[in-house]
């Protein structure tokens, strides 16, 4: 019988409640881990970083000029004000 990967991690007496699914389910499981186990790269690669970083700052910059825009900040500075006048 072949070994798989939860057998070796958890034990043989829990393979019984993880394969009670359809045969199917258990291939697509054995097939999904040989892929998650067999992956030499991990991580992002520089031209990931990069692109990553550059989303970032535009997210950051869209941010930046939407609460600093007029409507927001008088939104921002009459919530402020009513939160110093409430009357407890």
């Amino acid at each position: 019988m072949e070994t798989k990967f939860w057998d070796r991690v958890v034990g043989a007496p829990s393979r019984r409640r993880l394969c009670t699914g359809a045969p199917d389910r258990r291939a697509k499981w054995s097939a999904w881990w040989a892929g998650r186990l067999g992956r030499s790269d991990r991580g992002m690669t520089t031209s990931e970083y990069a692109v990553g970083t550059i989303a970032a700052c535009a997210f950051a910059a869209v941010l930046y000029k939407v609460v600093n825009s007029g409507p927001v900040l008088s939104a921002l500075q009459s919530l402020v004000e009513d939160a110093l006048d409430a009357k407890f």
